[in-house]
């Protein structure tokens, strides 16, 4: 049994599916943004490519992100698979989770690469380092989103000792897959 209405499970399930699909587009973008940044020749583009890549990142992904934790938990606590029964929903939080910190510890880069673009172009090999970094770190990010969307699809068995206690506390129906 669900705690949440039919109706509402789906609406918070169309919200976090949505969301998290949203945010795995928007780091794809990020990402052609930061390789575009590095490699152009061009001022123009490397100066609107980091500027795009802040805008970016506090107008899309870091909502985004925060709309797939909360709709993520609210899912967990909500239906059957609970937050703690299933190593699968775990490892998703913590994906998540650690997804949505370093996303934010890691604006602070773009942030600071758009400042310099916005003031005069980034020639060569000006800032190349953190420039490469957030090639890396976007490049993460889409393999961690891909991760957390693979282990939502295949749900890999097995309960935590919490879940298979409460299984044996009170059988629940087995959930259905989508």
């Amino acid at each position: 049994m669900s705690a949440f209405p039919a109706w509402l499970r789906k609406a918070a399930l169309t919200v976090h599916v949505t969301a998290s699909l949203g945010w795995l587009g928007a780091v794809a973008a990020f990402l052609a943004l930061a390789v575009a940044g590095l490699v152009s020749s061009a001022p123009q583009t490397v100066r609107g490519a980091y500027v795009a890549m802040e805008l970016t990142g506090w107008a899309v992904i870091v909502p985004l992100a925060g709309l797939t934790l909360v709709t993520g938990v609210a899912q967990s606590l909500g239906t059957v698979w609970g937050l703690w029964r299933h190593y699968w929903v775990i490892a998703k939080l913590l994906i998540t989770v650690l997804a949505t910190v370093l996303l934010l510890v890691h604006m602070q880069p773009a942030g600071h690469l758009a400042d310099a673009a916005a003031r005069a172009s980034l020639a060569g090999g000006e800032l190349e380092g953190m420039r490469i970094q957030l090639i890396a770190d976007a490049a993460a990010a889409v393999v961690a989103l891909v991760t957390a969307a693979a282990l939502s699809v295949f749900k890999p068995r097995g309960m935590t000792r919490y879940g298979r206690r409460r299984q044996r506390e009170r059988p629940l129906p087995r959930p259905a897959t989508l």
